[in-house]
């Protein structure tokens, strides 16, 4: 039986890659990852694409490519690879292109830009599966025949030959295998049949052919291969839960001892827990990562769209043994896993939900930390968990605590048997589906480090200086505040500088308020340049990497030294600086200061008595400047 596979050898420098036309499916393509150069003008409504993001693999690659925003219609290098079916392909309008939508297909792709992976090595020369092999380039050796059919007759197959080695010339004198009498029949009998079960039309030669061992597939006119059939009748999918709107995680325990029947029993509990969610690109989407003594992402946010597919990944994970490594774990999920390359969407809370057995074998507190950090809301699992006697052995007491978004039971789950582990389904499900409890999700008022810089000059006066602290503390309520979200601290300035409180210092909204009010009234000059360079040095030094660092600075006067420098240093290290002047301070002064566009961080306010009025028109300005920006 010869082989349905036909090689397009592309002859190629070291630095180049094959060269795919237009029209070319990816479901015509057997590789499973491959790098190719898509050619101008592929922006047309005739060459179809089905779905968003992930692709049917039915759709034209180079159509998905510019769909997907990875190449325009001039064309390029991309990076393409296969992933599971889907039971659902949404169409959209994107990039110049409606892609049409499809209630199910067997084999999915995802586009990027074509840079290989490091250490990666990608075929220099594609496999093709079907017939209708894409116009060779220059070096190609694939060559076509087709019988045309006579209206009347009885329909004929036609067949595809590769002669490999052959010229042109060569080729087109090749004889074609003779068909078998069995071959003559209706095309409807043909159609009937599934294509892995066809005989004579897989190319089985006559004996009698004398030619070269040609690689031969015999289609008949009319045929209509598996993929190709309709998809209308099949069952509409369902395009998830609105109503819990998640990207989730799963940190899975694969450590030997685990033993294999607890973890068959995780991985039930896994797929009863997609089935309760109703997976998809509306609602809640869900992957799976594995820890033993190192991380492994079984499957990430976008490879699975329905509960279905998803059920059916999860049963397949097999265990990986070694330690119990959560920690991490942890610290794999918030640099890898909540990427846009890996599906996450930016505007649906990020969740992390660590099974364990027993307890981890490494530490989770900092890793965990910088995951809240990040915006990630953490559940913890414990399973069947240390006794009396076992807590010796326990490498970090209290590791839930330390690990959980909150500490106020909502996120830690402790299971007293593995038998049990199923009543948790519904608990679990319900409270990562409760956004407006997912307190560790980013926001504009949980996610900055926040330095006020005060004027304390003389022109304030005491009177008005107990005012501007009074706007200061009504601020810093709006704020979610704590050691891993929002911080605060404060610097007074005349012509010296003095640190009022660091952001290390105080870490409940109670005691920012009180330190607040301790603070006294320096008097003095007005040097806000100096004051700019203080904060900067002082404060926001000490700000973590990971948070957004806000300077809310105000003052009453014109400064007696040159702030444009300072200013510059200040957004050139990344701190957004709101201005804030009052009574004789100068409004080109402050639009200066202000980082760009000065109209929305900077502020005027005639008289003191009036600053209360400006809290929610600085907060909306925080929040809209926070919600501009890449999330994630």
């Amino acid at each position: 039986m010869l082989s349905l596979v036909t090689k397009v050898i592309v002859t190629m420098r070291r630095q180049d890659v094959p060269q795919i036309n237009c029209d070319v499916k990816a479901g015509k393509i057997i590789n499973p990852e491959f790098v190719v150069k898509c050619p101008a003008g592929c922006q047309d409504p005739k060459y179809h694409v089905y779905g968003t993001d992930i692709y049917a693999s039915y759709s034209s690659v180079c159509g998905a490519a510019i769909h997907s925003g990875v190449l325009d219609n001039s064309g390029g290098k991309i990076l393409v690879r296969k992933v599971a079916g889907q039971s659902g392909y949404k169409g959209s309008y994107s990039n110049g292109i409606q892609s049409l939508s499809l209630p199910r297909w067997r084999e999915s792709f995802i586009v990027s830009e074509g840079k290989p992976q490091k250490d990666v090595t990608y075929p220099s020369a594609l496999t093709y599966s079907s017939s209708k092999s894409p116009t060779a380039k220059t070096g190609e050796a694939t060559k076509a025949y087709q019988k045309p059919s006579v209206p009347g007759t009885t329909a004929q197959p036609v067949t595809l030959m590769q002669v490999t080695g052959a010229t042109a010339s060569e080729a087109s004198h090749t004889s074609l295998p003779k068909p078998s009498p069995s071959a003559v029949s209706t095309t409807s009998s043909l159609r009937s049949q599934p294509m892995g079960h066809r005989s004579w039309e897989l190319g089985q030669p006559d004996a009698s052919c004398s030619c070269k061992s040609p690689k031969v597939l015999l289609l008949f006119p009319g045929f209509v291969p598996k993929e190709e059939l309709s998809t209308q009748s099949l069952e509409p999918v369902s395009q998830g839960d609105p109503n819990c709107k998640i990207d989730l995680s799963f940190l899975i325990d694969g450590s030997s001892g685990i033993g294999k029947r607890r973890f068959r029993i995780q991985k039930q509990f896994l797929a009863d827990v997609a089935q309760t969610l109703d997976i998809g690109p509306a609602g809640p989407l869900m992957g799976v990562v594995q820890y033993g003594d190192n991380p492994a992402a079984q499957f990430n946010l976008r490879t699975h769209m329905n509960s279905r597919d998803l059920k059916t990944a999860i049963e397949k994970i097999t265990q990986r043994g070694g330690l119990s490594n959560a920690g991490r774990a942890i610290s794999y999920v918030t640099k890898n896993f909540f990427s846009k390359a890996n599906g996450n969407r930016g505007g649906a809370p990020n969740v992390a939900v660590v099974i364990v057995d027993g307890w981890p074998t490494d530490k989770v507190e900092e890793a965990s930390r910088f995951a809240r950090e990040s915006g990630i809301n953490i559940f913890f699992i414990t399973i069947e968990g240390a006794t009396e006697n076992e807590k010796q052995y326990v490498t970090e007491p209290n590791f839930s605590n330390k690990a959980v978004c909150r500490t106020n039971g909502f996120y830690s789950l402790n299971v007293q048997s593995w038998f049990s582990l199923h009543k948790t389904v519904q608990p679990l499900v319900k409270r990562v589906c409760d956004t407006d409890r997912l307190a560790c999700s980013k926001t504009c008022l949980n996610s900055a480090d926040i330095g006020f810089v005060i004027d304390g000059s003389s022109s304030v006066g005491t009177g008005n200086f107990r005012t501007v602290l009074q706007f200061v503390a009504n601020l810093s309520k709006e704020f979610e505040i704590s050691d891993t979200d929002t911080r605060i601290g404060a610097v007074q300035y005349t012509y010296e500088q003095r640190l009022e409180f660091g952001f290390d210092d105080y870490n409940t909204k109670s005691d920012i308020l009180n330190a607040i009010k301790r603070v006294g009234y320096w008097s003095g000059g007005t040097s806000t340049g100096a004051a700019i360079n203080y904060a900067l040095e002082q404060l926001f030094k000490k700000s973590k990497p990971n948070k957004r660092k806000l300077m809310i600075l105000i003052t009453d006067g014109r400064s007696y030294d040159d702030v444009r420098i300072p200013a510059m240093v200040a957004h050139h290290k990344g701190v957004i600086t709101y201005a804030i002047g009052v009574a004789w301070a100068a409004q080109d002064e402050l639009e200066v200061i202000a980082t760009h566009p000065a109209n929305d961080h900077s502020f005027f306010v005639d008289e003191f008595d009036h600053l209360y009025k400006f809290v929610p028109k600085v907060i909306q300005s925080i929040c809209t400047e926070f919600n501009s920006q890449p999330r994630n």
